[in-house]
């Protein structure tokens, strides 16, 4: 084990009884207390109501950790295990409970995101400098959010201005040749809100793949470069811009609407294609009619556009580039104290344009969902039951139930279950040559148990699951394409906790996951590029106008292949991180990034960064 990986669980299990010493002087309550979760249960709750395991990671959390990027935020976290190819604006994909990259359903302002074609959402484009919030709801979410949902479900949130009018303003930079800015403004009053920001970052960034093809031996592997023809830098450029605002029609009716664009010019290392061109776009809007305490209906609808060109040096080869418009009606209904029924119904179309000629290019998915929430006394209970009428593959219904039980004052068990499914992508679906129209969803069934002491200044969760995936899309070498071949499971568990002591800021998880193929040529093998061990620490403390900060992350050993013939090893990193407030309104931020320069890899021949150092100077006045 890693020594960040030891300090993080050392401060991690050391909390319990320093948190319980700050209890007995009269700790003020944390943050999370007053946090309130929508992304759960498509309603708003309190973070310490949910019954499924959730994290929010708010503004100021964001801020203070000085993540570079949306997988730089999420990294290590419980439940969490991602896989860079090459360091900033490389693709990025992110494992949620051990589930595949594309059995996590992501949302931005409730807008479902991610590629139709590749099933992967493009974390790595999603401008954090623009984002006030993330949920991140962990196990199965099919029976109020559909396909995707059979690890989790995450959730991002752009920022929201509740101030006086104010302008906003940030430069930064650092190795690599980082350079960037950005400005912006919003405010609100009591008829309504606005907000827009542009940020610009480009890097050169460093050498992403460090294997080749031998075409002579057919030796090699990685990005399959002939005989390392790239050994150069691969930048990052990107442009973003967000617009949003709402207004209050009268007492009883709001309406409000957000965009979000990000332009990136993202090179790599290939022989096929070095450098794409992306465009990850969200536009969104919400009418709310809230005519009482115990109804509540909305109406949502927006469009996703995640597109690519694809170039190798200056010469054009293809584009890709999927649209996902969506569509909901939901009510929410107080039926009697603390009971509330919730009714929806959701449509999607996704739909394809290519220089690859597909098979089919559209489909589109109606779904009808309810709900129930309940508290009774110490108990709380939820269930919910959905039917997706799929274009391609028909009718499919998914069901989810939960109950909990405060007792001892501060002390909550839970107990769940959910059935989730997959719906294959186009590229497994349609890909000339390489797709099999026949597939069927991927289904499964998780089963979790949970434990929750939620004191005054000290939270801690110990979480358990287990998941079976059936029909899991793998290549089938009887017939040469992808087939539902193979079975997996999924267990583990996550602890996690956060305190306040002695005026530090203390949070960290830990997490445990066994990973099973059940089924096929792989049969007993584990899943691929899935640490079995993990763990993150965050430490911060203000002293004055000054601010320090720590973030460890460790992760154990996984295997790069289905094979599992080729293991990565594990590390640890640490980053330090200080600012200091010029002004009430001016703040400086330093930060180090892989303090002791790991070297190490969360993709078999894929760099990552060493240590880096940036500096940011930010503007934003306080009302």
């Amino acid at each position: 084990m890693s020594l960040s990986v030891r300090l993080a669980v050392a401060c991690l299990l050391a909390a319990p009884a320093l948190a319980h010493a700050q209890d007995s002087a009269g700790a003020t309550d944390p943050t999370e207390l007053d946090q309130v979760i929508v992304t759960a249960n498509r309603t708003a709750i309190s973070v310490n109501d949910a019954l499924a395991p959730v994290e929010v990671i708010d503004a100021e959390q964001i801020r203070r950790s000085q993540a570079r990027s949306l997988p730089d935020l999420l990294r290590g976290r419980a439940g969490i295990s991602m896989s860079n190819q090459g360091g900033n604006g490389k693709l990025t994909t992110l494992f949620l409970r051990g589930a595949e990259s594309d059995h996590v359903l992501v949302l931005v302002d409730g807008i479902r995101v991610g590629s139709a074609t590749s099933g992967l959402t493009a974390f790595q484009d999603l401008p954090i400098e623009m984002i006030d919030r993330v949920e991140i709801v962990r196990g199965p979410r099919s029976s109020l959010y559909g396909a995707d949902a059979i690890g989790g479900v995450i959730q991002v949130f752009t920022r929201r201005d509740k101030q006086a009018f104010a302008p906003r303003v940030r430069f930064d930079g650092g190795s690599n040749d980082t350079l960037g800015y950005g400005v912006g403004f919003g405010g609100s009053n009591d008829r309504g809100w606005f907000g827009a920001d542009y940020q610009h970052t480009r890097t050169s960034g460093i050498n992403a793949c460090n294997g080749f093809f031998d075409p002579a031996t057919f030796d090699g592997a990685g990005c399959f470069i002939a005989l390392d023809s790239q050994p150069d830098r691969d930048g990052y450029e990107k442009d973003a811009l967000s617009l949003r605002g709402g207004i209050n029609l009268t007492e009883q009716w709001s309406l409000e609407g957000h965009a979000l664009r990000n332009e990136g010019d993202n090179e790599f290392d290939g022989d096929f294609t070095d450098r794409a061109e992306t465009v990850q776009q969200v536009i969104g809007g919400k009418l709310r009619w809230h005519p009482s305490d115990r109804v509540d209906v909305h109406l949502t609808a927006g469009r996703n556009v995640d597109s690519s060109d694809n170039f190798l040096g200056d010469t054009y080869l293809d584009f890709f580039s999927t649209n996902r418009d969506s569509a909901t009606l939901q009510g929410d209904f107080g039926i009697a104290a603390d009971q509330l029924v919730s009714v929806g119904l959701d449509w999607l179309n996704d739909s394809v344009e290519s220089t690859t000629p597909y098979d089919e290019d559209e489909r589109d998915n109606k779904a009808a969902f309810v709900q129930y929430q309940a508290k009774f006394g110490a108990q709380s209970l939820e269930a919910s039951v959905r039917r997706d009428d799929n274009e391609q593959f028909g009718g499919h219904t998914t069901g989810g139930a939960a109950w909990g039980l405060v007792f001892a004052d501060n002390w909550r068990v839970t107990a769940g279950y959910g059935s989730a499914f997959k719906a294959p992508t186009f590229n497994e679906l349609y890909f000339p040559f390489f797709g099999n129209p026949n597939l069927r969803p991927e289904d499964s069934e998780t089963w979790e148990l949970g434990l929750a002491y939620l004191g005054d200044g000290f939270n801690v969760h110990l979480d358990t699951f287990s998941t079976d995936v059936d029909d899991l899309i793998a290549f089938d070498a009887s017939i040469n394409l992808p087939n539902n071949v193979e079975k997996a499971r999924m267990q583990g568990a996550e602890l996690s906790a956060d305190a306040t002591i002695a005026d530090w800021t203390i949070a960290g998880a830990i997490s445990y996951l066994d990973t099973e193929n059940r089924r096929g040529f792989y049969e007993g093998n584990e899943l691929a590029r899935r640490a079995k061990n993990s763990a993150r620490l965050d430490v911060d403390r203000a002293f004055g106008a000054f601010r320090v900060g720590l973030t460890a992350v460790g992760e154990g050993s996984r295997f790069d292949d289905v094979t599992n013939s080729r293991r990565l090893g594990g590390y640890g990193t640490l980053d330090l991180r200080a600012e200091y407030a010029i002004t009430q309104d001016l703040t400086l931020q330093a930060r180090v990034a892989n303090v002791f320069d790991r070297d190490y890899e969360t993709v078999a021949f894929y760099n990552q960064p060493g240590r880096e150092w940036f500096l940011t100077l930010r503007y934003a006045p306080v009302n």
